[in-house]
């Protein structure tokens, strides 16, 4: 029942990520990724490390495609032998896609072999093609996502890759170009084109990595421009196996202080559902613990679809004949509409979302990542209490 705060797929039994918050030099411990030919993608909020990125079997800027996708499999075989089970970012020329279902067989072998499930396989396309292959590339990436593999486009700056590909390629990840990226700190040019280029990526409904950062000018740079994940030798796991994030100290403005802490400061563990539960498996979550104020319902990346509060659910089920009709039917049919506020929202923000409809005025706040995913919850008690202390 415990809610997932990573920004990437969670992966079978993946390892613990972040440990830190936002504070100034702020450490977390790495999950075993001193593995021969991966490196870790990191939450630059957190610190924590939540996906790792395969370099052996790196394509460079093509590939030819059989062999290619073969030296692919190697590499999941070999990450998936060591026990890091977090997301894998592995990188995929545009020909081994062009070429057809058939190039990819070995690929989705290596997948069964170690027991990994597509949806923990984020493809990153890298190379050029040629118009007249664009409509197979297109087709070749639908295919891929129907498998529930996850798509990124990479090397964005400087690959020659049409701007609109982001549109047709609808990628979950667009990652910048290392040789862009090493450049941001003293070009004013190509940070201009780096910042617009994370811009239009997130606007697509893409998130963004920012490969290769080396120092902390880069870093500073990538966090101007509201970039979450990074990697590169900067944050590269120190003798103790533990990851350094400089992170810079953040003042708070006037305005923040008049509106309150941000609500991830009153954050409670949230009891989740699969949005496909029965009413009966509610109930049952209910009965457990008299102190559960709602139960959501979560999609399979757990983004909340529903929230049951517990005394008008209750109240519904022990209605005449309202277990006949409700028990075994889906959860999801009594269920109220998610109040989600961002995990970044103030305490004062959140108590006027709560307050938008009288009659759920007191119900449980779901709050969110910055994908969309739940994170946990708050009670607006908590908040009217912090609230009324800033009036004295």
């Amino acid at each position: 029942m415990s809610t997932n705060t990573q920004l990437l797929p969670p992966a079978t039994s993946a390892a613990a990520t972040a440990t830190t918050a936002a504070t100034p030099g702020a450490t977390a411990a790495a999950p075993p990724v001193g593995i021969t030919g991966v490196t870790p993608i990191v939450d630059l909020d957190t610190g924590g490390v939540i996906a790792l990125q395969a370099v052996g079997g790196d394509l460079g800027d093509g590939g030819s495609g059989h062999g290619d996708v073969v030296a692919l499999a190697r590499t999941v075989l070999d990450v998936s032998r060591s026990e890091a089970r977090l997301p894998l970012v592995l990188a995929l020329p545009t020909a081994a896609v062009i070429s057809g279902s058939a190039a990819l067989a070995p690929l989705h072998e290596a997948l069964r072999l170690s027991g990994r499930r597509p949806r923990e396989i984020i493809l990153t396309l890298r190379g050029g093609f040629s118009e007249a292959d664009r409509r197979a590339l297109v087709v070749g990436l639908d295919g891929l996502r129907a498998i529930g593999y996850l798509i990124a486009v990479g090397d964005l700056g400087t690959a020659h890759v049409p701007p609109d590909l982001l549109t047709d390629a609808a990628p979950y990840l667009a990652v910048l170009s290392p040789r862009l990226m090493a450049r941001v700190a003293r070009d004013p040019r190509r940070a201009a084109l780096a910042e617009s280029l994370a811009a239009l990526a997130r606007n697509v409904g893409a998130h963004v990595l920012a490969p290769g950062l080396t120092d902390e000018a880069q870093l500073a740079a990538v966090r101007s421009w509201g970039v979450r994940l990074a990697q590169g030798p900067l944050l590269a796991p120190g003798p103790s196996g533990r990851i350094h994030v400089p992170l810079p100290a953040v003042k708070p403005e006037p305005v923040q202080l008049l509106l309150g802490p941000r609500v991830q400061e009153f954050l409670l563990p949230a009891v989740t559902l699969p949005e496909e539960a029965t009413s009966e498996d509610a109930v049952e979550i209910f009965s457990s613990e008299p102190s559960i104020t709602s139960v959501i319902l979560v999609d399979e990346y757990q983004r909340p679809k529903g929230s049951l509060d517990r005394s008008r659910f209750l109240l519904s089920i022990a209605s005449r004949f309202g277990h006949a009709l409700h028990g075994k039917k889906p959860a999801v049919r009594l269920a109220d509409t998610v109040r989600a506020v961002p995990k970044t929202t103030p305490a004062i923000a959140a108590m006027q979302v709560a307050g938008r409809d009288a009659e759920r005025v007191y119900d449980d706040l779901v709050v969110t990542d910055e994908v969309g995913r739940c994170m946990g919850i708050v009670r607006v008690s908590d908040l009217i209490r912090q609230v009324a202390g800033m009036q004295r």
